[in-house]
This record gives structure tokens, C-alpha cells and sequence, in this order.
């Protein structure tokens, strides 16, 4: 008898929750529109992980949101060209775009502050300048005024100093040297005699190739591999001084961003971050092999002397005073960022740097 009552109810109970999953669902589709965004890239799609960065994420967003937030990424040139990605935004040619700030540096040279600037911050200490120096509200600040919400989503790690067709052993071997360097680094090296270049990933080889220049940087090991630099320019220099951290952004445009329901910018957000951990994480799993692998074909792995770096810290401030003194935007941003940069510096002094520099003791002395 108890036992025939206790199911009477509980099939009511199972009744009741399923009534009340039905009425409930509507309210669930209603905070989560469905919605088809494209992202353009400023990479092509052979660079896996700068690319893949942006496949990455939108992976991510599909996957938290039960598909009803699509995002098409679109490698450069299938929609615009890859130096072209934050006007493509601006405009509202596409709702979001994969990229480098600094990419747009002969906008506003505050551009080149979002992702690297010559002696600026390492990886970490740029995610914490964007999240918790007040990096990323000064950066959007100024975003804003090109109609744009930028986000982090990606980093590179410390990148290396670029392929060389000669040795570069004096800051004198620098001069008249045709370097494709991107944004504000090429403005410093310029004051070493450098005649800079700015191309687009894709189109380095064949410049390289045809003698249009003499050297190139690109990332690391693991993407200039891919890019066969090595044939053409055996000398492989580090460290990228001009890169200490290359950060990169997901740019949207602003009026889709405010649109947006703010379940969809939070999960949006996090697509990012986890975005700057996998490419950062695959860069320094990919890198060291690519390095092996390039010396053991011929590469010959080159530091750069301690002049030319001393040469190139004192034209990189020289540069640093000049921009301050007639951009305000440049200015607000660099100080925050290198007030920042002193007191991580003195930090990594303390624990880390003397911690990694014991460990790479032990790795030239054959130990590890």
C-alpha cells in the first residue's frame, strides 16, 4: 500500500519536474540567442598555432554556448588581407578580428603598446600588466576610439632576433641592412641604420627569396621553421629584443560588443584567456624540437653581441622620448606600462631569474 502511494507520487514529482523543464526552456533560449559571427585572421593557415589560435577559441565559445554562438574564422586574404584586419573591424566588415596590435602602428604608435614594444615586458608580466596593472582598460580607452573592444587572446612567449643572410657582429653591420621588422622596433633599428620593412607572415619567403631584403624575424623556431628561412639566411640571432612577449587580440567591433549579452562577453573572455595559455603552451612544447632540428640542417644559432644590444637600448629610449613628446595617447599607456615593468623586473630579480638562471647552468654543464 505504502509502497503503490510512494510511486503515485513520485510519478507525479517526475511529471512536475519535466512541466517545469518545459516552461523553463524558453527562458534559457532567450538569454542565449543564436548568432553567426566571423572573425578574419592576420595569419595564413599553415601557422598553426598563431592561426590555430583563432580556430582555438572559436572552438571554445561554439562549445560552451551549445553551438548557438558560431564564430567562422577566416584566414588573411579570405576576407581582407592580413594587415588589414582591425580597418575590417572598424568598419563593421566583420564582427571580430584575430591579430597583432602593433600591426597598426602607423595608425597611432599606441598600437604597438598591446603587443610588444623593444625592452618592454616577458609573458607574464604582460598578462598581469593587461589584468591587473590596468593595461587592458588604458588599452580598450584607446581602442575605442578606432570603434573597437580589444582582448588578449594569445602570446608567442619571447621570440627570437631573426634570420640574416651575413654575420651581424658590430652595430656598423647593421647599417643599410633591409630588415623585416614590424611597427615601433622598426622606427629603433632605423636609428642603428636599419632600412625597415613591414610584410605580412605570408609574403617574408619570396622577399627573402627574390633579395627584396636582406633579414627577417618572424616568431620562434617552430613557425620560421615552417617558413624556411633557413635556406636562404643561415644566421639565426637571439635574443628579439624587440619582443621580450608578443601578445595578441581578438578585436570586436564596439557596437557588436555592447550588443552582445553579457553571458556571451564573459564566455567570450574566458575563450580568450584560455586562448593565450594553449598558444603559449604550444609554442614552448613545439619550439625546442624546431630548434634541434634547424641547428642539426645547418643553422648557425647567433647571440647578439652586447654592444649591439647596449646600441639598441639607448635608440629604443631615444625613440620612447621622441613618441612621448607629441602622441598623449602613446604617452598615458607607455608609463603605465614601463611603471609596471620596474617593479616586475625587480621581483623576477629576486626568485625567478636567479632560479632559471641555476637551471640553464645546469643544462650547459650537461646536468639536467
Amino acid at each position: 500500500m505504502q509502497r503503490r502511494k510512494f510511486l503515485r507520487n513520485a510519478g507525479v514529482g517526475s511529471v512536475a519536474v519535466a512541466a517545469s523543464a518545459t516552461v523553463a526552456a524558453p527562458a534559457i533560449a532567450q538569454s542565449m540567442p543564436e548568432l553567426k559571427w566571423r572573425m578574419t585572421s592576420s595569419f595564413p593557415k599553415s601557422l598553426d598555432t598563431l592561426y590555430g589560435g583563432a580556430e582555438y577559441l572559436s572552438k571554445v565559445v561554439s562549445e560552451a554556448t551549445d553551438k548557438k554562438f558560431e564564430i567562422k574564422v577566416f584566414a588573411a586574404g579570405e576576407i581582407v588581407p592580413g594587415l588589414q584586419v582591425a580597418d575590417a573591424v572598424q568598419n563593421g566588415t566583420v564582427e571580430m578580428g584575430h591579430t597583432a596590435s602593433y600591426y597598426y602602428f602607423g595608425k597611432d604608435p599606441t598600437f604597438a603598446l598591446g603587443t610588444a614594444v623593444p625592452f618592454g615586458l616577458n609573458t607574464r608580466q604582460i598578462n598581469s600588466w593587461f589584468r591587473d596593472g590596468g593595461g587592458e582598460d588604458l588599452l580598450n580607452e584607446f581602442y575605442k576610439k578606432y570603434n573597437m573592444v580589444g582582448i588578449n587572446a594569445g602570446n608567442t612567449g619571447c621570440q627570437m632576433g631573426g634570420w640574416f643572410r651575413k654575420e651581424i657582429n658590430t652595430v656598423d653591420d647593421l647599417k643599410g641592412l633591409k630588415f623585416r621588422i614590424g611597427g615601433f622596433a622598426g622606427q629603433v633599428v632605423a636609428k642603428l641604420g636599419v632600412v625597415p620593412q613591414q610584410i605580412a607572415g605570408g609574403d617574408i619567403y619570396p622577399a627573402l627569396e627574390k633579395g627584396t631584403i636582406d633579414a627577417a624575424e618572424w616568431v620562434g623556431p617552430y613557425d620560421d621553421q615552417k617558413l624556411g628561412f633557413s635556406k636562404i639566411a643561415p644566421n639565426y640571432y637571439y635574443p628579439g629584443w624587440w619582443e621580450g612577449t608578443a601578445a595578441l587580440h581578438v578585436f570586436i567591433n564596439l557596437d557588436k560588443w555592447n550588443a552582445l549579452p553579457k553571458g556571451y562577453q564573459s564566455i567570450l573572455r574566458a575563450a580568450c584567456a584560455d586562448a593565450v595559455t594553449w598558444m603559449t603552451g604550444k609554442y614552448d612544447a613545439q619550439n625546442p624540437k624546431a630548434l634541434r632540428e634547424l641547428v642539426a640542417s645547418g643553422t648557425k644559432l647567433r647571440p647578439f653581441s652586447s654592444a649591439i644590444m647596449e646600441a639598441s637600448w639607448n635608440a629604443a629610449n631615444e625613440v620612447y622620448a621622441e613618441t612621448m613628446a607629441k602622441n598623449a595617447n602613446f604617452k598615458k599607456v607607455y608609463e603605465s606600462m614601463t611603471a609596471f615593468r620596474k617593479e616586475e623586473v625587480l621581483w623576477f630579480r629576486v626568485a625567478e631569474n636567479t632560479y632559471d638562471n641555476f637551471m640553464a647552468h645546469q643544462s650547459a654543464s650537461n646536468k639536467l
